[in-house]
């Protein structure tokens, strides 16, 4: 797939800065024509990544970059968006998954992030090593039919 249109950001690592960047993404995926529960996912993923970001990369840059693309084979097909950091990156080997039964009676009930985003876009991977982190969030145009359907 081609990018058909593309947007770029460099925000600040301060709080509420996810906000600014998931307005960008839900008007690219206006633009596009996405139905408001796929556009309201983009909005919940983009600000998960953000804070992720925000919080745990200790990027040396201060800076959070976004990149926001229109991909398609000479059409829209898919939204894609990247929140990537200069931070110091982490293993997502060591993850631990959180389980709900735990996280209810925990006192910190954080730790939901990736799955959340997993769950809201159709695609996700995640670059990470030394020099940042990348998470690559894709949404199709329109919700993917079931192998029954």
């Amino acid at each position: 797939m081609a990018v058909l249109k593309e947007v770029e950001l460099t925000l600040n690592l301060a709080p509420e800065m996810e906000v600014e960047a998931c307005e960008k993404a839900c008007a690219v995926a206006e633009f596009m024509a996405m139905s408001p529960d796929r556009v309201d996912e983009v909005r919940m993923a983009v600000i998960e990544a953000c804070i992720n970001a925000i919080e745990h990369s200790s990027a040396e840059d201060g800076h959070l970059h976004i990149h926001i693309a229109v991909v398609g084979d000479g059409k829209p097909e898919a939204l894609q968006v990247t929140v990537r950091d200069q931070g110091v990156g982490f293993d997502p080997e060591k993850l631990v998954q959180p389980k709900i039964e735990e996280k209810l009676k925990a006192q910190r009930k954080r730790g939901w992030g990736l799955k959340i985003i997993e769950g809201l876009m159709d695609q996700v991977r995640i670059e990470t090593g030394a020099d940042g982190t990348a998470v690559i969030m894709c949404k199709k145009l329109v919700e993917p039919r079931s192998a029954s359907g």
